[in-house]
């Protein structure tokens, strides 16, 4: 039986309570969010009809900083993903070195059967829902599955535009609230509110390629860790969204070899493994065109679910959670795995995963460059700066390469795996957080 991803977020948890000596009271606080929203949107459809969504945010802890995290939209979230997800992204943020907390949202919708004008709607209904509990030093979104700059911009606007009004009701109160960017205007403070925003209104250069970007600065890292060369390492990506293109197209420019490719309609492997090799950029044209990988000229194709159990070096599911469990973990040939995806893993193929001598890199340190650069895009907009993009992608290296080697570092100490290694490196860190606060 498959849990949800909750409960595998808090086994997860539970694994590494034995290395840490954390008072009963204190691990009972962080197995479960400081608070879960639970809304419901109206929405005019364009055919008149008003139309309820659910959405939610949660918010699993703040010991850190701010809370942090994306919003997606997608027809299968549950009030326990968006959990399990909150509280994956606190240990993210602490792994990454930057001071926030976790937080995510969703709202239950299949986004591709509305109208531009509906998701808009949507978007902006969501916020005035949520607006009461985020803001620059509170609660900072960002955009996840199905969601975009565009939606970040709407989302913007509307949080703006609620500002503004409580400005002009209650003047003194939203002054001391923002007190601390005093040395902008009023409007240019607000927009530290979201990040993933388009880069007129604040976002950030390297944003978009972040997270795939990061994590090739991990499998870098673990390659000269292992001290192997990444000359005819295979490479096979579950998922072409943003995430999984952007990883596959910069690992493709550094020397690894794609063998195999997927989207949510079917997989393609190269038909000659031993010399063949994709290029993303062509692969992701051809999806354009067609609306999927499926057919691409030279490949076979196959399930998603065949695509992890093929014979190559490193797999690297980047779609969404528990593709990989302890019915298909025994199948699994790759002896590197990557978490670009939240959540990819459950503990049960964990255990086998390890068993087989599989190296897990974990998705709270594999996909943590969105983070990374979305606290860089915050920290522009809280000072008014602007930075270069060789700026931001050096200081996102120079961040995952520090990340890894503390876990890295955690993992030789303790003799555990990597996920062990960063759960307890992670947890540690917010523990003593909340101490120094006297929570």
């Amino acid at each position: 039986m498959i849990k949800n991803p909750f409960q595998n977020a808090q086994e997860q948890l539970n694994k590494v309570s034995f290395f840490l000596e954390i008072k009963k009271e204190l691990f009972n606080i962080i197995r479960e969010p400081q608070r879960v929203l639970e809304v419901n949107i109206p929405v005019k459809m364009d055919n008149g009809e008003i139309k309820i969504f659910k959405g939610y945010r949660s918010q699993h802890n703040c010991a850190l900083g701010p809370f942090k995290g994306g919003i997606r939209f997608h027809p299968n979230v549950t009030k326990e993903e968006v959990m399990a997800l909150s509280m994956w992204m606190t240990w993210k943020c602490a792994v990454a070195g930057i001071p926030f907390g976790g937080g995510k949202g969703g709202i239950i919708v299949n986004p591709k059967e509305l109208s531009l004008g509906e998701l808009e709607r949507l978007s902006r209904g969501y916020v005035r829902a949520i607006v009461p509990i985020i803001g620059p030093e509170t609660d900072i979104p960002a955009p996840d599955v199905n969601t975009n700059s565009q939606v970040m911009a709407w989302m913007l606007d509307e949080y703006i535009k609620n500002q503004k009004s409580k400005i002009k009701n209650q003047k003194s109160k939203i002054k001391y609230q923002i007190s601390k960017f005093e040395n902008q205007d009023d409007e240019e403070k607000l927009k530290a509110a979201f990040t993933g925003k388009p880069l007129d209104l604040g976002g950030s250069l390297g944003r978009t390629e972040a997270t795939g970007r990061g994590g090739v600065y991990c499998l870098n890292e673990l390659i000269k860790h292992l001290n192997i060369s990444k000359n005819d390492l295979t490479i096979a990506v579950q998922g072409m969204g943003n995430v999984g293109y952007y990883f596959a197209q910069l690992a493709y420019e550094q020397g690894y070899r794609l063998v195999a490719l997927s989207d949510s309609k079917g997989a393609i492997v190269v038909e000659d493994e031993k010399m063949g090799q994709l290029n993303p950029k062509e692969v992701m044209e051809y999806k354009e065109r067609t609306g999927s990988v499926v057919g691409f000229p030279g490949t076979k194709n196959i399930s998603n679910e065949e695509l992890l159990e093929l014979n190559v070096e490193i797999l690297v599911p980047a779609a969404l959670e528990n593709v990989i469990t302890e019915i298909n973990a025994g199948k699994v040939k790759a002896f590197i795995i990557i978490e670009m995806a939240n959540g990819p893993v459950t503990p049960e193929a964990d255990e086998i995963l390890n068993k087989n001598g599989i190296i897990v890199v974990p998705d709270i340190l594999a996909n943590s460059g969105g983070v990374i650069v979305s606290y860089f895009e915050w920290e522009q907009n809280m000072k008014g700066e602007k930075w270069e993009e060789s700026i931001v992608n050096e200081r996102l290296k120079a961040r995952m390469i520090n990340a890894f080697g503390n876990l890295w570092k955690t993992k030789e100490e303790k003799k555990v795996n990597f996920r062990e290694a960063a759960y307890i490196f992670a947890v540690d860190k917010v523990v003593k957080a909340m101490l120094n606060s006297k929570l």
